[in-house]
């Protein structure tokens, strides 16, 4: 309840800032601290349920913004915030946190869990699409060292069919994975390092 309400203050002061004539470089450095309030300064998300940005794919990062900002993905925490952004500003945001680096994985690592989703993933064939050593490419997202819990959401909204505005492949992906399945999957991708 409180991230809500600090997301919704970030909120009105993003639309503030911008009904203020401000330069370029101002509008980006706001629009930098809008973002670093859930993502984290470096683009590695601190916060439960909210995704690292940092060594994201550019294309990919830029395509999601669009996806956000024309109301094709609805993220609550998001509504609003991509209003007005130009398709140079969000051009400029997907480079910048493509460009940082990917903060260390969680060092602790249950080997027989971590084996575990390492062999699912494989057999999954997660690395055809994400590339083998599961850092994406172009439109499709980086998963190693993603936050263990937003994966988690994630594959388990493509399997509930609840992943509006995201790429259907994955729902094919993950039909009829067990949920228990998924978590070892998460954890795997999780710990996995650059």
């Amino acid at each position: 309840m409180r991230l809500f309400a600090f997301l919704q203050m970030f909120a009105v002061l993003g639309v503030a800032l911008l009904a203020t004539p401000v330069s370029q470089a101002q509008i980006a450095s706001q629009r930098l601290t809008l973002c670093a309030s859930c993502h984290g300064v470096d683009g590695n998300s601190q916060l439960k349920g909210i995704p690292s940005l940092a060594a994201q794919p550019k294309l990919f990062l830029e395509n999601s913004l669009v996806l956000i900002r024309e109301g094709m993905r609805v993220i609550p925490a998001m509504t609003g915030m991509m209003d007005g952004v130009s398709d140079v500003e969000i051009t400029e945001l997907a480079k910048y946190y493509a460009a940082l680096p990917l903060a260390a994985p969680p060092t602790d690592r249950d080997a027989e869990v971590f084996a575990r989703g390492g062999k699912l993933a494989e057999g999954m064939r997660c690395g055809i699409c994400h590339l083998p050593d599961y850092l994406g490419r172009e439109q499709i997202p980086r998963l190693a060292g993603q936050r263990e819990d937003y994966l988690l959401h994630s594959m388990l909204q493509f399997k509930n069919n609840q992943a509006t505005g995201r790429d259907s492949n994955m729902a094919a992906s993950v039909y009829g994975v067990s949920d228990q399945d998924l978590k070892d999957i998460s954890y795997f991708l999780s710990r996995l390092a650059k």
